[in-house]
């Protein structure tokens, strides 16, 4: 196992353009899920480190370089960090494999090559926000703005620690913002790491902090904080609805980015062959553990045999595997917490009455890890646990539909509306059916395909609010008015 020192690990509190003990001295380890080895002992952030790092916050948001540089200087910092963050993509993808646990042609090939992405792209936006003219009265000029909120406290999952971190951080700063940024505990090294880059790219002491920390404190904090203007968070929905109710105190901006139980629908019409490339990839993409996981397979009944036969087979071979090989695509869950959770549910499926046609069982690499089969349920209905609750693992759930009017209420049969599928060759009715779901993302004929300029956010129960695009800039940002009078 690599020693600190050899993956250059950064691990103390990164506050105000240093990285600083923890005014309390407490430290928690980051372990790998891979081998359960400790990678490192972090900083663990309190009250009173949120305090100076607000305060460090509202002086570079009030006063000083950040908040008297223009925008297309800010931008300039922002994509000279992304080119930084790209030259380096194999050394942050290694570490944060080694946090998370996910295969290293993910974190590497993919997931810092979107997070640089989507900080070049916000940088090239930055100077390019604008206000309107109304020009509605002869005796008065009206005008809107668009300002920057002030501090954001953005927190963020584990299953994707620095691309989704970077979907906050990159519009707030691109907007004049300052960020405070709490990682989740059990992934937080890359975070660090990106700090030191940002602070190596230009970035001014107090414009973006990294507090690692508990979320059940530190994130309660942030959400209560009065110095705090803004709350982005990412993560579990009965944790969103804790985060909204601490917010409420002071009545600051919030937008949320919950959980997900997405139906992925495959019409008899469609290429079986791509659709089960598709449901694979739509489930076991990242252990399973990201929101918008197609967790809920809806097959139309005539091709259900014929579907299923393709998908078991592909499932049966996305063996669990070391996550440092490169070609590894099934890694290891984030913890043996979240590997028990799956498990449960697992048994919750069998109990239920749904048939295990793939996996189902705890795995392990070299006698370790928090590893699990690839799993396919079949026969699963609407009213059963797996089918309504976010499992945030490799289980799939598979049901049938009669038609398209049926396929649409069991697709929206759920408190979730983050993301779904439609697999169809007939044009008209898979844009009929993607207008009739309720979710924030639909894709047709693919699926977990994500680009900067596109919006990303949830109906219902997965929150409110959009990361990234233009829609993003409005969420960092608020409007003013202005009367100028003619007369």
């Amino acid at each position: 196992m690599p020693t600190d020192a050899a993956l250059n690990l950064r691990t103390d509190l990164f506050l105000d353009g240093a990285f600083v003990p923890s005014a309390s001295g407490k430290r928690f380890p980051t372990v790998n899920p891979a081998t359960g080895e400790t990678l490192a002992e972090v900083a663990e952030a309190g009250p009173e480190d949120l305090d100076r790092a607000v305060a460090a916050a509202r002086r570079a948001f009030s006063a000083g370089p950040w908040a008297e540089m223009k925008p297309r200087q800010r931008g300039k910092i922002l994509m000279r960090a992304a080119e930084r963050l790209q030259s380096r993509a194999e050394e942050l993808g290694r570490v944060e494999t080694l946090d998370n646990g996910k295969p290293i042609f993910e974190s590497a090939k993919i997931d810092m090559p979107a997070a640089a992405e989507c900080l070049s792209y916000f940088g090239e936006s930055a100077d390019k926000l604008y206000g309107e003219t109304h020009m509605g009265r002869p005796d008065a000029m009206l005008l809107t703005l668009r300002e920057p909120i002030g501090v954001v406290g953005a927190i963020t999952p584990w299953n994707f620690p620095l691309l989704q971190a970077m979907w906050k951080i990159a519009p707030a700063l691109a907007l004049g913002n300052a960020v405070i940024l709490k990682p989740a505990s059990v992934t937080p090294l890359t975070a660090l790491l990106f700090a030191e880059l940002l602070a190596e790219a230009g970035l001014p002491p107090g414009a973006f902090q990294v507090l690692p920390g508990p979320g059940a404190v530190l994130g309660q904090a942030m959400a209560e904080h009065p110095g705090i203007d803004k709350i982005s968070f990412t993560g579990e929905t009965e944790t969103g609805k804790s985060i909204l109710r601490a917010a409420a105190g002071t009545v600051k901006r919030v937008s949320m980015e919950l959980g997900g139980k997405s139906p992925n629908v495959v019409f008899a019409d469609a290429d079986l062959e791509a659709a089960a490339r598709g449901a694979i990839n739509a489930i076991f993409y990242g252990k399973g553990e990201l929101c918008s996981a197609g967790s809920r397979l809806l097959v139309e009944a005539s091709v259900h045999d014929a579907l299923m036969e393709k998908v078991v087979a592909r499932a049966q071979r996305m063996a669990p595997a070391d996550p440092l090989d490169p070609k590894t695509r099934l890694g290891s869950l984030v913890s043996e917490k979240q590997r028990d959770v799956v498990a449960r549910y697992v048994e919750s499926g069998q109990r239920e009455g749904a048939k295990l046609v793939a996996g189902g069982k705890r795995a392990s690499v070299a006698g370790k890890g928090a590893f699990f089969e690839a799993t396919v349920f079949d026969r699963v209905t609407p009213e059963m646990t797996i089918a309504r609750d976010e499992i945030f693992g490799p289980v799939l759930s598979t049901l049938t539909f009669r038609d398209e009017a049926d396929a649409v209420a069991v697709g929206n049969s759920t408190i979730y509306g983050l993301a779904a599928a439609v697999w169809s060759t007939d044009v008209k009715k898979a844009l009929r059916t993607a207008r009739a779901l309720q979710a924030g993302t639909v894709w047709i004929n693919t699926y977990n395909l994500y680009d900067p300029a596109l919006p990303f956010g949830g109906y219902k129960q997965s929150g409110f609010g959009r990361e990234r695009g233009r829609y993003a800039l409005e969420e960092y940002t608020q409007v003013k008015s202005i009367w100028v009078d003619l007369t």
